[in-house]
């Protein structure tokens, strides 16, 4: 499944104050729905699979390194240890390229949720560095939701619900994002996310190399019509 995003949106007016106050969870959540029997079971098939040590793919070992090298400088006051930050960078991109997602957006919306902090809990319950709803653990996988607290565990539940609300909208990223954030049908939660996407995580391959920032606006407006 190819990643289907990339270029980020300009905050429309008055949503840049509220920004900056900011809040775990961005002050809503994901909402339990029913969903037939074979979605279910896809996304806890996606769940179960995939490697335990991240494996992202790289148009080329120059853009590895160099894209490593800039979300590691991007990310070092937030996540200080650099083994640490290393990791949950790789697990971020190979978690976001499994479920068809740009990795910078999954950048983007894990800094609106949690700032990067892997023990967030928001007032509604949500947990982790992607504010996942505790309900998903007996959806998908009826384990504790504890296990939401683990870095690469939480990763993964928010790339496939985050996927499974596209699918549900049909590539409309304002409103799978409004769905991720329980407030669907409003703009100030996708326009939030897209603000921190232009303003913090956009990336410029180096020249040459293919992973460019045309093909990424190429992406969106496939998604975004599809």
């Amino acid at each position: 499944m190819p990643p289907v995003f990339g270029l980020g949106r300009m905050v429309r007016a008055g949503v840049l104050a509220w920004a900056l106050v900011g809040s775990v969870g961005a002050s809503a959540s994901q909402q339990y729905e029913p969903m037939a029997d074979h979605v279910r079971l896809a996304l806890r098939q996606a769940l179960a699979s995939g490697d335990v040590s991240p494996r992202p793919l790289f148009e080329s070992a120059e853009h590895r390194i160099h894209w490593l090298g800039e979300m590691s400088r991007r990310l070092a006051r937030r996540v200080p240890n650099f083994e640490e930050r290393l990791e949950l960078i790789k697990t971020i991109r190979y978690e976001a390229q499994r479920a068809g997602l740009d990795p910078q957006l999954v950048f983007a919306l894990i800094e609106v949720e949690s700032n990067f902090n892997a023990q967030a809990r928001s007032h509604a319950g949500a947990l982790g560095l992607m504010q996942v709803m505790p309900f998903w653990t007996d959806v998908l996988s009826r384990g504790s939701a504890s296990e939401l607290l683990e870095p690469r565990i939480n990763v993964r539940y928010g790339c496939l619900i985050l996927r499974h609300y596209l699918d549900i909208e049909k590539g409309n990223l304002d409103r799978a994002l409004g769905r991720y954030n329980g407030s669907l049908g409003k703009m100030t939660y996708p326009n939030l996310v897209y603000d921190r996407l232009d303003r913090n995580w956009q990336y410029q391959a180096p020249a040459g190399n293919s992973a460019s920032g045309a093909a990424s606006k190429a992406a969106t407006q496939t998604a975004s019509n599809p």
